[in-house]
């Protein structure tokens, strides 16, 4: 048997392969040239992508696609090259099955592309029940019939599904990308649409121009001018740049530009192959439109990109420029609110003191409407000395000169004391004003206590100034290491887009209809003291009319 083969081998005038795919069976240069090429940029897109983002379905599947295309081209090259009847039969099998598995992972690949997930099971089994019948026949004379040796273009005899199947569902692939690209792109919005439209046409472009070598040179039987379908993966990979580089598709910025140079770099290697001096100029051509057509794609892409830098490079040094500006207006305003400050204190102090000495007396009898004109006085420059130190403790905040002088105490103690000190203030409303924590004990915390008798007075004092009826309820209780201080009232309650930003400065919500006095930086405050000891506070409440609990939360002493 094995002199007849050797004898078959000198009749066809056959070369003996080395390492599976060196022979002068290739009878083309453009053979290796497109197989070389298609091989080595499929391999680099692939490999590339994978690497960048291995967790990304998009980027896994393109690298399964890649690497399967990579397989196909190098089993066709053993076929090209080998004389050896069983090779030829098992590589040939083996490239019946990743054939239509590139087509099938393509079908994958853009559903999950243009949907952003992963498509469910039931579709993958539609996808790839199709490659059943190829897997189970493959040993079969279905697939492949037999070789003759007499056949010098060492090619097997083919049964049916190599004839017929494989070309049917890959024609069915295409037209099942087709239709699903079609569907989407119509329901897709305009941003969406370019990014669907063009990695769309490169995978048709590619599944085309794949299928289209078998048929030329089916049709033709001139299988060197069949190379041209192998030039689809450049195409392919052209896209894929393009896509990179344009839209950010799979978070590669520079791999479009990356693969142009490499795809140069491999093509003048190919041109080593090249053994005839009449094939250069095809060479030459395919690389100079190769070059042209991804080279204009890619600079104008990346010269978009450079120019939206310089102009991001701009809008920054502006910004830091406006924002250097603002530091110093802001550094300007804290020191005047905290002069205007200072300079209110003492005109206010006076004021308070000379009307307490009227109200008290001290510069004789006064009548009835008098007394309560001067009370109404002292009532409203209380309420401006307030507004004063809520503004000098802003200012020390912003600047950084509020100190806090850290010490453990029992936060039960200052709730109770200014629970009752108010309770007579609450009474004059018609309010009634509860203290739920007597006796509560293990309600020790480090902080500074008469920064956090403010945050106390705060909540409770704005409970009785925002409730028209009903009761407030005071509370201080440790919930495992967190000691927490609460104000519950029945008052007008507050909306969730109010709760957001009631804790900024100036903001008031619907309680400066209530209380126009309020200066809007009593809460903000609050949340400074809060946070500065490692605690927090925050509200709850129903809604409109529905009343409000304030919590401030901080950590117990172990």
């Amino acid at each position: 048997m094995e002199t007849s083969i050797q004898k078959f081998i000198e009749l066809c005038q056959w070369d003996p392969s080395r390492f599976l795919i060196l022979s002068n069976n290739v009878f083309g240069s453009l053979i290796y040239y497109s197989h070389f090429i298609a091989l080595l940029l499929a391999l680099i897109v692939g490999v590339y992508v994978f690497i960048v983002d291995k967790k990304s379905l998009v980027n896994r599947l393109l690298f399964f696609i890649m690497i399967a295309f990579s397989i196909w081209v190098l089993l066709d090259l053993v076929l090209w090259a080998n004389e050896k009847n069983y090779l030829i039969m098992f590589f040939w099998s083996l490239i019946l099955l990743v054939e239509p598995l590139i087509y099938a992972l393509s079908v994958y690949f853009i559903d999950v592309f243009i949907e952003g997930k992963d498509i469910s099971f039931k579709k993958k089994v539609g996808i790839f029940s199709l490659l059943l019948p190829i897997i189970i026949l493959l040993p079969t004379k279905l697939s492949l019939v037999g070789f003759n040796l007499m056949n010098c273009y060492r090619e097997p005899i083919e049964g049916f599904i190599a004839t017929y199947y494989v070309y049917f569902i890959e024609i069915l692939y295409i037209f099942w990308i087709m239709f699903f690209i079609f569907k989407k792109y119509k329901q897709a919005k305009s941003d969406n649409k370019k990014q669907i439209f063009f990695i769309a046409f490169g995978v048709i472009l590619f599944l085309l121009s794949f299928a289209s070598g078998n048929i030329i040179g089916s049709i033709t039987d001139n299988w060197t001018l069949a190379q041209i379908g192998l030039f689809s993966m450049p195409i392919f990979a052209g896209f894929i740049g393009y896509m990179i580089v344009r839209f950010k598709t799979f978070n590669v910025k520079l791999l479009g530009a990356e693969a142009l140079v490499f795809a140069l770099g491999f093509m003048v290697t190919a041109m080593l192959f090249v053994r005839r001096i009449e094939n250069v100029k095809g060479v030459v051509i395919a690389t100079l439109v190769f070059v042209i057509i991804l080279g204009y794609i890619l600079i104008k892409s990346v010269k978009k990109e450079v120019m939206q830098r310089e102009q991001l490079q701009i809008l920054t040094e502006q910004l830091f420029d406006a924002n250097e500006k603002l530091k110093g207006l802001d550094k300007l305003k804290t020191e005047f609110v905290s002069l205007a400050s200072h300079q209110l204190r003492s005109p206010l102090t006076a004021i308070k003191g000379y009307t307490s000495m009227l109200i008290d007396g001290d510069y004789g009898e006064i009548n009835k409407e008098a007394k309560g004109t001067i009370e109404r006085i002292l009532e409203s420059s209380n309420n401006l000395t307030k507004v004063v130190e809520d503004l000098l403790n802003v200012s020390k905040i912003e600047s950084g000169g509020m100190k806090y002088e850290m010490a453990p105490f029992d936060l039960n103690e200052i709730a109770s004391s200014m629970a009752k000190d108010l309770s007579i203030t609450a009474e004059k409303k018609g309010l009634k004003l509860n203290f739920l924590s007597e006796g509560a004990a293990d309600c020790i915390i480090k902080g500074d206590k008469e920064k956090l008798r403010q945050v106390v007075l705060n909540f409770i004092d704005n409970s009785i100034k925002y409730t028209k009826t009903g009761e407030i309820n005071v509370k201080v209780e440790k919930v495992n290491n967190k000691v927490i201080f609460s104000v519950k009232d029945t008052g007008m309650g507050m909306t969730p887009e109010i709760k957001e930003t009631l804790f900024q400065k100036f903001a008031r919500g619907d309680g400066a209809r209530m209380n126009t006095s309020g200066s809007g930086l009593g809460l903000y405050l609050t949340k400074e003291i809060a946070e500065a000891h490692g605690g927090r506070v925050y509200v709850e409440s129903e809604g409109m009319g529905k009343g409000s609990t304030f919590f401030m939360e901080l950590n117990a002493v172990k």
